[in-house]
């Protein structure tokens, strides 16, 4: 269980992705709103014409408003209602009715258009996260837990656009604060200032919340990413979990990350407890003031009744978009927080490529490999150590050593998983560092020890990453007999078209290692590597896979644990701690000791522990 709960300070989280105190939250939110305009502009266009549409409406429902109660209430009230006529009262039924009926449609149209925009933009996220995922190299997913990556491509995806609903209706906030100032400097000077008064103070406490939200709007995306860091552990673990009767103990880290997500949450949640009642307050105070100014200018005959009323309208229809907008400013730090997580995923660089205008070797026969003075390390240690060996087109050789001694890195470097710091790897003659990955994987196919399925069918699983899946029947007849798969897919309900449990579960592990080889097999390559794939096969079934696998077609080389598998080997090369103690057949390398050692340790060691018999 590797993932642990991680405390960190306020300023920095463990691989900087956060950049606190370089760009104002308010800075960070405005390059984001552009980011969302680049990337999808029809639906940001259109939602926020629909916000200002709304705002002219609203602001122009409060005009007919205060138009009726000129023109039809107040003289009904001073004169009684038998001297309006019926042609204005329904004018002033008709005006209020139409202005109602565009500002539906513009709510409509907002709504509408914003959600488009989210889904699109967290689809291209999700899409280019997903995509640095499968393009960065081994060492990015080395460094992270699951459920962190899982939580960058979910969690930290769905905050960074959860401003996008509440950003439309905010950019036509702006758009009704201009129309409303517009309309009360036309009606009255006094309720001009009582409005200027307000907006500031509103602004001010905007910024105040986006200021000390935004450490712990981090500190909860982090935390999100703890949990489920160790669920996914948990999960994915079950097994040994089990095994070792430590189900209390993960529970018990599980609740104390999620102890930590609460309180954290918590935290945001009491900023916010405090920012929205006094939110709310503001725009009544404002209206209570409007009220006491407005009966002093009806009474000096400054202004009408329809005019107080005009602009008590204003005042009322302001207090929910400007909740709005403190909705917009109270995700800004977590949308801000959110992105600076996803795009320190999408900054990783690529692995290498390839060298422009180098052409691959041609695949129409085996083709050699040959190791020239490599070195590779991790970290601070060096796992090969001037390496140099060969293996000759249609030669099959075996890599044995104790383990660390670097015969899985090997395998990783000539599929470029890795790139060695030193020497040089040459497939067919052409330096491995001059070939674009893909062109690597059309030659070279690896197959590893722990055999990796998709909840998919037996058949998709061995025909993924083959181009046309339709005409090539007779291939994967003649692959599935070679990988002795057919054997054991005749006995299944559906055949090849059974479903597989999620990783394959409902196959014994040599069944998975042989669908896993069928793969491989199915993709034509001219070298193939096999690393200890076929540990949980049978001895017996494995000498059969073997001996198929020799010919002129491929190039086999195999990280060996058996003895049998040694044998069926035309040259073994030997390592001892990342340097190669000896290269030869068996029979001559047995007069080192080390490799004595080894291989008398496999030969009393049982072959068949833990294999398929069939």
């Amino acid at each position: 269980m590797s993932a642990t709960v991680t405390d960190l300070p306020d300023e920095l989280d463990r691989r900087g992705e956060r950049r606190t105190n370089v760009q104002s939250v308010n800075r960070r939110g405005a390059a984001l709103i552009a980011r969302f305009v680049r990337a999808h502009p029809m639906p940001m266009i259109v939602s926020v014409l629909g916000a200002v549409l709304f705002a002219a409406s609203a602001v122009g429902s409060t005009v007919a408003i205060g138009s009726v109660t000129d023109t039809v209430i107040t003289p009904a009230f001073r004169q009684g209602a038998g001297t309006l006529t019926s042609g204005t009262v329904w004018a002033g039924v008709g005006l209020i009715v139409m202005v109602g009926f565009v500002r539906g449609m513009s709510i409509v149209v907002r709504r509408y258009f914003a959600a488009m925009l989210e889904a699109r933009m967290q689809a291209t996220l999700r899409r280019g996260v997903v995509d640095k995922y499968l393009t960065a190299p081994l060492s990015f997913h080395h460094s992270r837990p699951t459920g962190e990556l899982l939580a960058h491509a979910d969690a930290d995806v769905s905050g960074t656009t959860m401003v996008i609903k509440p950003l439309p209706f905010s950019i036509g906030v702006i758009a009704l604060v201009v129309f409303a100032l517009v309309s009360l400097i036309e009606v009255d000077w006094a309720f001009t200032v009582i409005a200027l008064g307000l907006f500031p103070m509103l602004t001010l406490l905007n910024k105040v919340y986006a200021r000390r939200a935004e450490v712990p709007s981090a500190l909860v995306q982090q935390r999100t990413g703890d949990v489920s860091a160790v669920a996914h552990e948990s999960f994915d673990g079950a097994l040994v979990v089990k095994t070792l009767g430590i189900e209390q103990a993960e529970s018990e880290r599980f609740a104390l990350a999620s102890d930590r997500l609460r309180s954290q949450r918590l935290v945001v949640g009491g900023l916010r407890a405090s920012f929205e009642p006094v939110l709310d307050l503001l725009p009544n105070l404002g209206t209570i003031v409007l009220f006491v100014v407005g009966a002093w200018r009806i009474d000096s005959g400054a202004v009408t009744p329809g005019d107080l009323v005009q602009a008590a309208s204003l005042f009322s229809i302001l207090a929910f978009p400007m909740r709005i907008l403190g909705f917009f400013f109270e995700e800004l730090p977590r949308a801000v927080v959110s992105v600076d997580r996803v795009d320190a995923v999408l900054a990783t660089p690529d692995s290498p490529g390839g060298t422009p205008g180098v052409a691959p070797p041609s695949a129409t026969a085996a083709l050699g490999v040959e190791f020239e003075d490599v070195w590779f390390r991790y970290e601070d240690v060096d796992v090969l150590r001037g390496v140099s060996f060969c293996v000759e087109p249609g030669e099959t050789v075996a890599l044995v050593g104790s383990t660390g001694s670097g015969k899985s890195t090997i395998n990783h470097l000539i599929v470029r998983l890795l790139d060695a710091q030193q020497g040089s790897i040459r497939i067919g003659g052409v330096p491995v560092a001059d070939l674009d990955p893909t062109a690597v994987a059309d030659l070279v196919s690896l197959v590893f020890q722990e055999s990796f399925l998709f909840a998919a069918s037996v058949r998709d699983n061995v025909l993924i990453g083959v181009d046309d899946k339709s005409s090539d029947d007779a291939h994967l007849a003649a692959v599935a007999e070679t990988a002795r798969v057919q054997r054991f897919v005749d006995r299944l309900p559906g055949g090849w078209d059974t479903v597989l449990g999620e990783r394959g579960v409902t196959l014994s592990g040599g069944q998975r290692q042989r669908v896993a080889l069928a793969r491989a097999l199915m993709r034509r390559p001219r070298i193939l590597l096999l690393d200890d794939a076929t540990s949980a096969v049978d001895p017996t079934i494995e000498a059969e896979i073997l001996s198929g696998l020799r010919g002129d077609d491929t190039s086999l080389l195999i990280v060996a644990h058996r003895l049998s598998t040694i044998l069926l080997a035309d040259r073994v090369v030997f390592l001892e701690d990342g340097v190669i103690a000896g290269a030869g057949p068996h029979e001559d390398l047995l007069a080192l000791p080390g490799y004595a050692a080894l291989v008398h340790a496999y030969e009393i060691a049982p072959e068949d522990e833990g294999c398929d018999h069939e």
